[in-house]
Parts: C-alpha cells; sequence; structure tokens
C-alpha cells in the first residue's frame, strides 16, 4: 500500500492545464460581481433621469435575488453532475459545453437598455444578473469540483489543487490588469478628452469585459481539451433526497460549508475597493495598484499553505491563517487613521495591502483540499462517490454568502457610508466627504477582520484529519482494487485504465 499511496496518476502537463482553466475562470468570473455593481450604479443608466437612491437600494437587493437564485442552482447542478455519466467524465462536459453560454450572458450584463422607465430598468437588472449567476454556477462549481477527480491519491490531489488554486488567484486579479491596459489604448487611441467621455458611459468596462470573455473561453478549452477525470464514479443514480441529505447532513461537509456562511462579510472589501483606488490613489486605473500586492500576497498565500499543510493538519492551517488575516487587517486599519487620507498613506497602504493578501490563499486552497477529503469520507461511508453534491453543498452556502455580502457590501457603500454618485453625464464619479472615506476604510478592513474570525469558528468541529484521514485513503485505495479486479467491464475499471 505504501507504493500505490505514492503512486503518481497526473501528467504534468495536467497539473499545469487544471491551473490554466481555473485561471481562465477567474478571470472572468473575479471581474464581473465589483464591476456590474459600479456599472449598475454609475454608468448603465446615467443621465436617464432615475431617481439614484431608488437605483442604488435595488443593487443590493439584485445582488441578494442573485446570490438566492444561484444557491437553488447550485444543488440543482450537484445532483445532475452526480448524475451524469459520459465518455468525458461527470463534470468536464459541464465545464467545456457551459463556457460559451456563459460569456454570451457576461457581455449582455454590460449592454444596459436604452430607456427612461425606471421600473424597466430595475427589472433588467434582477434578471440579467440573476441569469448570469444561475449559469456561471454551471461552469464555475464543475471547474473547482475537478480538484476531487483529477487523481485518487490525496497528496497528489491536495499538490494539484493547491497550484491550480493559485493560478485561480492570479486569474481574480486579471480583470484589473485588463482594465489598465484597456484604458491607456483608449486613451492613445482616442486622446484624453474623448476618453474621458467615453469612460463616463462605461465603454472601457464593456471592452475590458469582452477581452475578459475571450480569454476565459481558451483558457477554459485547454484545460478542456488535456485533462482527465481520474477518479471512479459509482453507479447509484442519487436522487434529490439524497443530495439534500448530503449537503445538510454530512458533519463535516457541513463544518467546511458554513465557512462560508460565518464568513460572509469578509468580502465587502471587494465592493468599496474600487472607490479606494479612485479617493485614495487618484484614479480607477489604479485599482490595480490598490489590489495588486493582495494579489501576489494570495499567490504567495497559496504557496505558503501548500508548504503549512506538510506541517499541520488542513484544520490547523485553516484556524491559523484565519488569526493572522484578522490580525493583518486591523493594523492596516490603524495604520491608515494614524497616517490619514493623503499622498502619505499610499506606500504604507500598498505594502500592508500584500501581508493582508495572504490570509486569502488560506480560503482559496484549504476548503477545496477539505471537501475533497470530505468526498473520500462520505464514499467510505456510503459506497457513492458524490463529488458533485459535496462541491454543491459548498457552492450552495457559498452563493447565499456571496448574497449576503452583495447586500451588505452596497448597502454599507451606498447607504451606510453617505456616498454620492455623479449626476454629471460628463464625470464619472463625485467628491466625497472624509467621513465616507474613512468609512470606505471601514469598510475594507475592520469589517472583514470581525468575519474572519468567524469564518473560523465551525473549522473547530471539523475531524477528518490525521490517523481517520489515513485509515479511509487506505481503505478505499483497498476498495477500488478489489472492485477493477473483480468486474472489467465496470465504469471504475475504466476509468482506471484512462489513468
Amino acid at each position: 500500500m505504501g507504493n500505490s499511496e505514492k503512486k503518481k496518476y497526473m501528467k504534468k502537463s495536467e497539473i499545469f492545464t487544471f491551473g490554466i482553466g481555473l485561471f481562465g475562470v477567474a478571470l472572468l468570473t473575479g471581474w464581473m460581481p465589483d464591476y456590474t455593481q459600479t456599472y449598475f450604479a454609475d454608468f448603465a443608466f446615467k443621465g436617464k433621469g432615475f431617481d439614484a437612491g431608488v437605483i442604488s437600494a435595488n443593487i443590493s437587493t439584485v445582488f441578494l435575488a442573485a446570490g438566492i437564485i444561484g444557491a437553488v442552482i447550485e444543488l440543482i447542478t450537484g445532483f445532475l453532475i452526480d448524475n451524469t455519466r459520459t465518455r468525458l467524465g461527470k463534470v468536464k462536459p459541464w465545464i467545456g459545453f457551459g463556457a460559451v453560454p456563459m460569456v454570451i450572458i457576461a457581455m449582455l450584463v454590460f449592454c444596459a437598455p436604452d430607456t427612461r422607465n425606471q421600473t424597466l430598468a430595475i427589472v433588467w437588472m434582477y434578471v440579467i444578473y440573476s441569469l448570469y449567476t444561475a449559469v456561471g454556477c454551471a461552469v464555475e462549481r464543475p471547474s473547482e469540483c475537478f480538484g476531487a477527480l483529477c487523481s485518487p491519491e490525496p497528496s497528489e490531489r491536495s499538490t494539484a489543487i493547491s497550484i491550480a488554486s493559485f493560478m485561480k488567484s492570479v486569474g481574480q486579479s486579471g480583470g484589473m490588469v485588463v482594465i489598465m491596459v484597456v484604458g491607456i489604448i483608449m486613451k492613445a487611441v482616442m486622446g484624453q478628452q474623448q476618453f474621458k467621455n467615453a469612460e463616463a458611459q462605461g465603454l472601457d468596462l464593456v471592452i475590458a469585459t469582452a477581452i475578459c470573455a475571450l480569454g476565459f473561453i481558451i483558457f477554459v478549452m485547454i484545460f478542456f481539451i488535456n485533462n482527465k477525470e481520474r477518479v471512479p464514479y459509482t453507479r447509484e443514480k442519487v436522487s434529490l433526497k439524497d443530495a439534500v441529505k448530503v449537503v445538510f447532513t454530512h458533519k463535516n461537509l457541513l463544518m467546511v460549508s458554513l465557512t462560508k456562511l460565518t464568513g460572509f462579510g469578509r468580502g465587502v472589501y471587494g465592493t468599496v475597493s474600487l472607490y479606494i483606488a479612485i479617493y485614495l490613489l487618484g484614479s480607477k486605473d489604479l485599482k490595480l495598484a490598490l489590489l495588486l500586492p493582495m494579489g501576489i500576497g494570495t499567490a504567495v498565500g497559496t504557496l505558503l499553505v501548500n508548504f503549512v499543510l506538510k506541517k499541520f493538519s488542513t484544520k490547523q492551517t485553516y484556524i491559523l491563517f484565519c488569526v493572522y488575516g484578522a490580525s493583518t487587517l486591523t493594523i492596516l486599519y490603524f495604520v491608515a487613521t494614524g497616517i490619514g487620507f493623503r499622498s502619505e498613506l499610499i506606500i504604507p497602504f500598498l505594502i500592508l495591502n500584500f501581508f493582508c493578501g495572504i490570509q486569502h490563499g488560506n480560503t482559496n486552497v484549504t476548503p477545496n483540499i477539505m471537501i475533497a477529503d470530505c468526498v473520500d469520507e462520505i464514499e467510505y461511508k456510503t459506497g457513492k462517490r458524490q463529488e458533485g453534491l459535496a462541491y454543491a453543498g459548498f457552492g450552495l452556502f457559498a452563493k447565499v454568502a456571496s448574497a449576503f455580502t452583495k447586500a451588505l457590501g452596497p448597502w454599507l457603500l451606498y447607504t451606510w457610508s453617505g456616498y454620492l454618485a455623479s449626476t454629471d453625464a460628463n464625470i464619472a464619479y463625485a467628491a466625497q466627504s472624509d467621513s465616507t472615506l474613512n468609512k470606505f476604510l471601514m469598510i475594507y478592513t475592520i469589517i472583514p477582520a470581525v468575519f474572519v474570525i468567524l469564518q473560523g469558528v465551525p473549522i473547530i468541529f471539523y475531524d477528518m484529519v490525521g490517523d481517520k484521514k489515513e485509515k479511509i485513503t487506505k481503505a478505499l485505495m483497498e476498495r477500488r482494487a478489489a472492485a477493477s479486479a473483480g468486474d472489467a467491464d465496470t465504469p471504475q475499471e475504466k476509468t482506471s485504465e484512462n489513468a
């Protein structure tokens, strides 16, 4: 058994192209929420005479409604994945054939109807973003689910997930690079004044979205062509009742999933990051300068997590990074308030952003490894391999949490902070008070810090670690070997031959 545990199932190129696939998915999904928010609030209906307060209030509920719809779609998608049987596998068809519809819907999000009917405009926001969220579930979650299928060997699987998570974290910042480059090119081609007019209408957002969408298609197709599923699926059909049971009654999976719910507010920093770039650094193009250090920190964090996991269990690693993350966010707040919103703050702010970003490596990597371990535990107990439902359960809670985040974030930004939207068709963003800027900083630091601590609470009760994990891995290896030897025509044997 010692030799079989160390067997390598994946080609080296597959580990890389798995990461390329997640990079492509993140390039689009990482771009969409925050820039959809600012498109709806600042550009979609500018000059139409709509009540800015009504539009802003509805943006919060648009994201809440879309998140709830997404949570339901997550569960349905997981149920369908675990009942999918094709020669390509369980999840690859969802990723490959869902990419084009997702791109089309993403582009339609940035094509607001030319109407002066405020009710119609609000209905459009609800419909188009809910549709994007629903279609996105059918691609994004299967792409993460692949990590549990790429190899039956836990250590190889963990390495593949860590590297793919690193590339995903890079992809999440890719849209900021795209918008900066688009702005530079537009200025060179159109001239400064014409670019300002185009920027005031959100044209640069539309172009940047199209580029991210194209990259998404290219990178996902590279993954689709090169990667194989190597963990055998079981024959039993999964009922919808089983789906709900797996998501809500399996303790360890539930604990991992609950981290998304208890920590939902940690993501509100993304809501305000664009505005901190505008009002602190002086330009929305400098959102890259603001978040690039955090993105680098996140990438470093994903590699650091892989190192820490060699010394500590997934449970210990997760809790350790939560304490670290809350501490760095709190330090950033006190440093910023001590210096004040002036040019001297920029350098220390960016440096501390790097250290704040390291904690995101944990939330990008460790839960995915835990879920893959939970899939093994579920198979050990029930005899059914249910990757789709396990990741869908996590995704369900993630979508509900995202809905809460996207409802809380805009409320904090547009209502609690006292934000003033521009009413001038030739000016993208209006000036803000010092009080508003200070509240921007709290949304970026203190509020997320509280939720970073809260997200670690459920993991206290997680126990798929140590001897228990090793025992289950060994038992599953023996079962699969016996099944392959006893029935050469089963799906398990065919999958093993592909390995």
